[in-house]
């Protein structure tokens, strides 16, 4: 019976060995297979750690799942090591943070693969880790000649596969390493207003829009053969362009789109400005070569003077040549500080329509107050105001003001156009004083609800020291700029 009592012994100790050697080798057998990646999802808790097939290089945690992950030696996402920390690893799991990268400098041909090395073994997963797709910002120069220097500025330009600029595939081009810029040579030829870029991340179609725009034009009543110019944007690659309906055949862009000139040539009719580009066409809303249109009056056919003040009827004056109709002259001569009112330097103009009844309750700023003006002598110090019959709102216009502490003395070669929008009238202020207040929201705040009222165009003098004011007004009115 002893010899059975050690049997026994020995029999259960051998078996409690090889019970402890089992998870040892089985430990053993599971460290040297390969890792296998199966997915990688959000790390968050449950129901947020939803399976990922994408993400930007932001510092966001993942975890890695799948099978014998627990000793990595090196995880790589795009060829970029990522830094990580063992003690958040188990075999089907792995905490990582995707590093940060300039993709700039990311091997292509390692793009979108998250490479796993243990010591058993490695593997790689297709993850898509990049940039956003491509946006657009601007374009450096619209207009350049064919070979010159372009930019397309946006985000996201790497990895480009293919890009064209107005229909022309461009087959050489420069990538700046942030991903803002692609720079090429401009093409001989274009066909279209579209720019194209294909990524790794995505696809960017962008129509240019680069539609003529005409905030105004220096003369609008000038002579035939006088020297005009439309301003605004885009003004440059002119394909057609007409004034009161008179074709200009021969006209100059300035460089940079934002002006086009031309001697006028003879009219016979009034009529819109319109000018036609690749990108599209502008056209006034108002006429020129008109001075009938919206009238307060032009001194010829519509004669509205009360027949006093300061301004002088006049003709023919050689110091305002360039124009034959009749026109005021306001000369005011050391004008003292804060002196000049309605009845001291003024013209008064009886009531008549400045804005249609039916158009009363349109949108302030879709009106103007125009007018023709010829300053031959440099002006600076002094106002020219311009109220109605009603409720006091005032414009004044000051030209030589830059800003508050800045001005730059003023005057015109020959004969311009001057285009006053009603939301530049404004109240009384009690502090700043006239036409500092708040501007004008309602034209029927202007003009009463007929729209029908007088009006005073006068100098004054808002500034400290004594200021004067020479110069010739002509056709003032009231019209739809929009």
């Amino acid at each position: 019976m002893k010899i059975k009592s050690y049997l026994t012994f020995y029999s259960l100790l051998l078996f409690l060995m090889i019970a402890a050697v089992l998870p040892a080798c089985k430990k053993d057998r599971e460290s040297s297979a390969a890792p296998v990646i199966l997915s990688i999802k959000n790390y968050a808790a449950s129901p947020n750690d939803t399976v990922l097939n994408s993400a930007a290089p932001n510092g966001q945690y993942v975890v890695i799942t799948g099978d014998n992950l627990q000793n990595a030696t090196q995880i790589s996402f795009n060829g970029v090591p990522a830094s990580f920390n063992s003690a958040l690893f188990a075999p089907n799991s792995a905490v990582v943070r995707i590093p940060d990268m300039q993709f700039s400098k990311i091997d292509t041909a390692k793009l979108y693969i998250v490479e796993y090395a243990t010591k058993a073994g490695s593997t790689t997963f297709s993850f898509k880790l990049g940039p956003a797709a491509p946006t657009f910002a601007g374009i450096s120069n619209l207009y350049a000649n064919p070979g010159d220097s372009v930019y397309v500025y946006g985000s996201g330009l790497f990895f480009i596969q293919r890009f064209s600029y107005r229909g022309t595939p461009i087959q050489s081009f420069k990538l700046d390493t942030a991903g803002n810029s692609i720079g090429f040579l401009m093409p001989a030829t274009t066909t279209d207003d579209q720019i194209s870029i294909i990524t790794k991340s995505g696809t960017l179609n962008h129509k240019i829009i680069a539609t003529p725009v005409i905030a105004g034009i220096t003369n609008e009543n000038a002579n035939p053969g006088d020297s005009v110019y439309v301003y605004g944007s885009y003004l440059k690659d002119i394909q057609t362009l007409t004034f009161a309906g008179a074709p200009v055949t021969s006209f100059v862009s300035s460089k940079n789109g934002s002006s086009v000139g031309f001697i006028l040539p003879t009219l016979t009719q009034s009529g819109p400005v319109s000018v036609t580009t690749p990108f599209g066409t502008a056209t006034t809303a108002y006429h020129v070569n008109d001075v009938v249109t919206g009238s307060i009056s032009n001194w010829d056919s519509n004669f509205n003077w009360q027949y006093w003040g300061a301004g002088k009827q006049t003709n023919g004056n050689p110091n305002f040549s360039g124009n034959s109709s009749t026109y005021f002259v306001l000369d005011v001569d050391g004008l003292s500080s804060n002196d000049g009112w309605p009845w001291s330097t003024n013209i008064p103009m009886n009531a008549i329509q400045w804005v249609p009844q039916t158009n009363i309750a349109d949108a302030v700023g879709n009106w103007a107050f125009k007018f023709e003006v010829n300053i031959p002598k440099a002006w600076k110090g002094t106002t020219v105001d311009i109220v109605s019959g009603v409720n006091g709102y005032m414009a004044r216009w000051e030209p030589w003001r830059i800003n508050a502490t800045t001005t730059v003395p003023y005057s015109t070669k020959g004969w311009v156009t001057v285009t006053i929008p009603l939301t530049s009238f404004r109240a009384s202020h009690p502090e700043l004083g006239e036409g500092m207040g708040a501007p004008l929201t309602k034209i029927a705040d202007l003009t009463g609800d007929s729209g029908n009222t007088s009006c005073i165009m006068y100098i004054h003098n808002y500034t400290l020291s004594a200021a004067s004011f020479y110069g010739a007004v002509d056709n003032l009115r009231v019209v739809k700029i929009k």
